[in-house]
């Protein structure tokens, strides 16, 4: 099996059982699947979807009438991915989890992607496993205070920050105008002593750590995806293509535009 194998399909009203070798991601743009893991059961639908780990045992039947997007993750091939501990993570556990409604809009036009280009499936299962990590909260948090000085660094006035957090949270809200009072909420410090010490440790302002993530979320987008850029501008918080582009353009030396007709042309 390839490091990412997705398909779409209609389930039907057949009941099948079994556990297989590798992880699975389970998301829906329509229709229902009853779904059961281990005895616990839920439906998997536009607005809900389903993470099962290998080995575990599950039982579904579907309405006839949905699309249902299904990836396969190998589990010998997973250390290779981008940010591979947190997308280890995702399937430590069965997990049902609520679909946000820009993650639905994005599995819907990655559902068309699919249909139309289908040598792009790995391409494009790697932008919907990163989507799911960006947006979702399913225990990426959990034990953060466990983490090592290295993903929460001391100040010199003895504060840790936890980045491990910081980002996570940051990646679910990439859309939205981050302030640093809310980062620094998240680190129960003021505004200024946050902002001070996170400088300290990390050479660099808050703000300008949100803009890096931004960028990088972007570049993926821009590289893997048909999304236009006035809609990934939008996803990644931009007010404008043109405010995107220039940002762009400054933090990686070329721009978005340039990177599409070099991608078309190869």
């Amino acid at each position: 099996m390839a490091i990412l194998d997705l398909r779409a399909c209609t389930l039907g009203h057949e009941h099948v059982a079994h556990a297989h070798t590798h992880h699975q991601l389970i998301l829906a743009t329509c229709g229902v699947t009853e779904l059961e893991i281990e005895g616990a059961g839920d439906r998997v639908t536009g607005s809900r979807g389903c993470l099962i780990p290998c080995s575990y045992h599950h039982e579904y039947e579907g309405d006839g009438l949905n699309r249902t997007l299904v990836l396969d993750v190998a589990l010998d091939d997973i250390a290779s991915l981008r940010d591979a501990d947190a997308m280890q993570r995702l399937f430590e556990r069965p997990h049902f989890f609520t679909v946000p409604t820009r993650l639905n809009q994005l599995v819907g036009t990655l559902m068309v992607q699919l249909e139309q280009f289908p040598a792009l499936h790995s391409e494009i299962a790697a932008l919907l496993l990163r989507a799911l990590y960006l947006h979702l909260d399913v225990g990426l948090e959990q034990g953060a205070t466990a983490a090592s000085a290295v993903d929460s660094p001391m100040g010199a006035g003895g504060e840790r920050i936890d980045l491990r957090r910081l980002n996570a949270w940051i990646d679910r809200h990439l859309a939205d105008n981050i302030r640093v009072e809310e980062l620094a909420g998240l680190c129960a410090l003021s505004p200024g002593h946050f902002h001070a010490r996170f400088r300290d440790i990390f050479g660099t302002t808050p703000l300008a750590h949100v803009q890096q993530r931004r960028l990088e979320h972007a570049r993926t987008l821009v590289r893997h995806s048909n999304l236009s850029l006035g809609h990934i501008a939008s996803l990644v918080g931009f007010r404008d293509q043109g405010s995107f582009s220039r940002a762009y353009r400054r933090h990686f030396d070329v721009t978005p535009s340039a990177v599409r007709r070099t991608r078309a042309a190869n």
